[in-house]
């Protein structure tokens, strides 16, 4: 299945926000960091973290944990040059975590509109493994290559919360618990001892074939092989059968729309964030295809 480069290139310049476009451009290769630190920075707050839309679905200007995770992903994009502004937001973070290490869904909103219910209707008082473990999964990623968040407290308590709430998971999770959990033990794996039986355990909740419906989103939302374990090389890829993967790289080729760009089967909650997470999914489909040498 062959993906239409120039296509993605017209969709990025005709519909994505100017953050996806210049992320674009790095994993194009055509430019450095700065432009696209100097777009994350539209989302910033002077506390160090980020809001304003930054996650799609969360449209209210203040810092929310929801957001950390796609600011990380920049942070992973300009490797391997660092920014002080990732140990900013480990600050924030660290500032926001709750006792027991953890990060709440969210943090009171200070405006509503366009955000979508399961922001709105979150408990800031109660740890979330989800938004914890995708934030803290990028976080390793990016420390890879920056020595100052590897050292950073805020991923050190997280890591280990997120460790202590996996180690309790008896029955299936929901998907995308399972899912950043997964991803979380991925990027981790051969630094902490506990973390491969963790993986071997989540495991026995992955179907053969690796697609897990979404309960309580849409009828086609659907978490597939590639959103538990999208790189090679890492253990987490040994939880499914290279067929398996090698046929869900052929589907996320063949999502390419007409436009160019890919699109997203949750629910839409606003215009504006609909089309940000095209061009932002676009994005993270030809980052997978790539890294995977399907590009």
């Amino acid at each position: 299945m062959n993906v239409d480069l120039a296509a993605a290139d017209a969709f990025m310049a005709t519909h994505a926000r100017v953050l996806d476009r210049r992320r674009f451009e790095v994993l194009r290769d055509r430019q450095g960091p700065a432009a696209v630190l100097a777009a994350l920075d539209g989302y910033r707050n002077p506390d160090g973290g980020y809001g304003w839309g930054l996650e799609p679905d969360l449209r209210s200007g203040e810092s929310q944990p929801g957001a950390a995770a796609h600011a990380f992903e920049v942070f992973e994009d300009i490797a391997p040059a660092t920014t002080p502004r990732a140990v900013a937001l480990c600050d924030w973070l660290e500032s926001v975590s709750l006792p027991d290490g953890g990060l709440p869904f969210v943090l009171p909103l200070t405006g509503t509109a366009g955000c979508a219910p399961w922001w709105r209707d979150a408990d800031p008082s109660v740890s979330s493994l989800q938004i914890t473990a995708v934030s803290a999964a990028v976080a390793h990623r990016v420390a890879v290559h920056d020595p100052a968040v590897a050292a950073h407290s805020w991923l050190a308590r997280a890591t280990r919360y997120c460790l202590t709430e996996i180690e309790t998971i008896e029955t299936a999770p929901s998907a995308y618990v399972l899912a950043f959990a997964v991803r979380f033990l991925d990027v981790v794996h051969g630094r902490l001892p506990e973390a491969a039986d963790l993986l071997r355990r989540l495991g026995e909740h992955l179907p053969a074939d690796g697609r897990l419906h979404v309960e309580g989103g849409t009828e086609e939302e659907t978490l597939y092989p590639l959103d538990f374990a999208p790189y090679p090389g890492g253990p987490a890829r040994e939880l499914f059968a290279p067929e398996v993967i090698s046929a869900d790289l052929d589907r996320l080729a063949g999502l390419q729309q007409d436009d160019g760009g890919w699109a997203v089967d949750y629910a839409r909650i606003s215009p504006a964030g609909s089309l940000d997470w095209r061009g932002h999914i676009t994005v993270r489909a030809i980052d997978i295809l790539r890294r995977n040498a399907r590009i």
